[in-house]
């Protein structure tokens, strides 16, 4: 599966993607209008677009002959919310989910962790929901290791987060 760094152009794409990605994942019994107005405010093209061109973001897309089927960004100077962690945030992994299963996530993974490994980075730390038993698995078996928890705010609801890091 061909990998490539994300241009502008892809943004339309990448921000669709991101909202598919994130509506199967966490809204199972339907869409209320507090989810609804997160996801259309946060995965706009506009958004994405400043994404790219931000130098503290590094994304990187996998294809088909279609377009984009999955992408990982990296967010470089992050804070992480528990101590341990370097200052590099696996801020997002999406694949879109007819793909799961083809090796597209540890693809991408496995290349954010070589483009870390060659900036000298000693780790990497991201995030996931804990009732997201798929990702925790996945990550799990990719030698992440859960080292804290922490909580996503969409306005004053908290979701509780694992936190998760892989020494490189």
């Amino acid at each position: 599966m061909p990998l490539r760094p994300a241009t502008r152009a892809d943004a339309s794409s990448i921000a669709a993607l991101s909202i598919e990605t994130w509506l199967n994942t966490y809204l199972k019994h339907g869409v209320s209008p507090f989810f609804a107005d997160y996801v259309l405010d946060t995965f706009t093209t506009a958004k994405t677009e400043q994404l790219i061109s931000d130098p503290a973001q590094y994304i990187l897309l996998s294809e088909n002959a279609d377009g984009p089927d999955g992408f990982i960004r990296l967010t470089l100077g992050a804070a992480a919310p528990v101590a341990g962690c370097s200052d590099t945030e696996i801020a997002t992994l999406y694949v879109q989910p007819r793909h799961h299963g083809k090796g597209i996530g540890k693809a991408l993974l496995q290349a954010a962790v070589d483009h870390a490994r060659a900036r000298g980075l000693a780790s990497l730390w991201l995030t996931t929901n804990a009732e997201n038993l798929p990702a925790i698995a996945f990550y799990r078996a990719q030698g992440f290791t859960h080292i804290g928890d922490t909580h996503f705010r969409i306005g004053t609801q908290g979701y509780l987060n694992h936190v998760y890091r892989k020494n490189l």
